[in-house]
C-alpha cells in the first residue's frame, strides 16, 4: 500500500459543492468520488476523448492534435489514461499546458497500465485523476465499463478518434448518446480495422470530425491565435495572414491585386489558414477569426 499517495487522495460525494455537475444527472451517478488534483475541473467545460488501445500513428497524431488544440482554447480533456489513444489525448492537453481529467477503473492509488505512472502524477500535479472506487481496488473487466458512464458523464460531448468493432470506446459512444450528449467520430481509412467502429459511427449519426476547429464552432467557442499556432504556419501563410490582419475584411480580387498571385494559389493558402482556424470565410470575404 502506497501511504504517500493515499494521503493525497479525497473524497466527494453526490450533492456536495464541486461535485462535477454534469455528471450528477446521468443514470445512476457515483455517489462518492475519490479523487487526487484539482476537483473544480469536474465543473469546467469538458470535452471526452477515447478510442482503441492498439492507436496507429494517425490515431495518435490526430488524438494528439486534437486534444492540443481544444486544450489550448481551455477546454478540458477527460479520458481513462489506457495505452493508445487515451494516453495521447492526455498528453496532447498537457503539451498545450492545459487542463485534464483522468477517469480511472481502479483505485486512485493504482497506475493501469504501469507505463503511464508519470503520465498520472503529471494529471495529479496539474489535472485531475478521479474514480468511483477505493483505493486498493484493482481493474478489472467490469471496472472499465463502469468507469466509462463517468468519462462521458462529466463531458459535454465525446470524440471517438479510432476504435474497432469490439473497441470500448463504442460503450462510451453509446453512454454518452444516452445521456443525451454529441457524439463526433474522427474519419479513418475504410482499409484499416481501428477505423471500422469510427466509420461505422458516422454512418449510424456521429458527427464527423473533420478538424478540431468543428468543435470550437459547434460550441460557439471563440477561437485563439497564438504563437503556437502562428509557428505552425509556412513562410506564404504568414504572408497572407498579415495581408489579411491589416483589414477588418478582403476579397480574394483584393489580395490578388497585392500579392501578385493567382485566385487558385490564393484560394489554396486561404483553405489551409481556415482548416488552421486562422481566418473565416463568408459571402465572398475573407475575416481574421479571432
Amino acid at each position: 500500500m502506497n501511504y504517500k499517495i493515499n494521503n493525497r487522495i479525497k473524497t466527494i460525494k453526490l450533492g456536495e459543492p464541486n461535485y462535477p455537475m454534469l455528471l450528477s444527472h446521468i443514470k445512476n451517478p457515483p455517489k462518492e468520488l475519490f479523487y487526487r488534483g484539482d476537483i473544480s475541473l469536474g465543473t469546467k467545460l469538458s470535452i471526452a476523448m477515447v478510442g482503441t488501445r492498439k492507436a496507429t500513428s494517425y490515431g495518435i497524431w490526430a488524438a494528439s492534435n486534437i486534444a492540443e488544440k481544444l486544450a489550448m482554447h481551455d477546454i478540458v480533456i477527460t479520458s481513462g489514461m489506457a495505452l493508445g489513444i487515451d494516453t495521447y489525448a492526455h498528453k496532447g492537453a498537457l503539451k498545450a499546458k492545459g487542463k485534464t481529467i483522468a477517469v480511472l477503473g481502479s483505485g486512485i492509488d493504482i497506475c493501469t497500465p504501469s507505463s503511464n505512472r508519470d503520465l498520472m502524477e503529471e494529471i495529479a500535479d496539474s489535472g485531475l485523476l478521479i474514480s468511483e472506487y477505493p483505493a486498493g481496488t484493482p481493474a478489472s473487466k467490469y471496472t472499465f465499463p463502469n468507469r466509462n458512464r463517468i468519462i462521458s458523464g462529466v463531458s459535454v460531448a465525446t470524440i471517438v478518434v479510432e476504435a474497432g468493432l469490439a473497441s470500448g470506446s463504442l460503450i462510451t459512444a453509446e453512454l454518452a448518446g444516452e445521456q443525451g450528449k454529441e457524439v463526433y467520430a474522427v474519419p479513418g481509412n475504410i482499409d484499416s480495422v481501428y477505423s471500422i467502429g469510427t466509420n461505422k459511427l458516422i454512418k449510424e449519426g456521429a458527427l464527423p470530425l473533420v478538424v478540431a476547429e468543428d468543435i470550437l464552432d459547434d460550441f460557439k467557442i471563440k477561437r485563439n491565435i497564438d504563437a503556437y499556432a502562428l509557428d505552425e504556419l509556412g513562410k506564404a501563410e504568414k504572408e497572407m495572414l498579415d495581408y489579411i490582419s491589416t483589414k477588418s475584411e478582403v476579397t480574394v480580387d483584393y489580395l490578388c491585386k497585392i500579392t501578385g498571385k493567382q485566385p487558385s494559389e490564393i484560394n489554396g493558402i486561404i483553405t489551409i489558414l481556415e482548416i488552421k482556424g486562422m481566418v473565416y470565410t463568408f459571402m465572398g470575404k475573407i475575416f481574421i477569426a479571432n
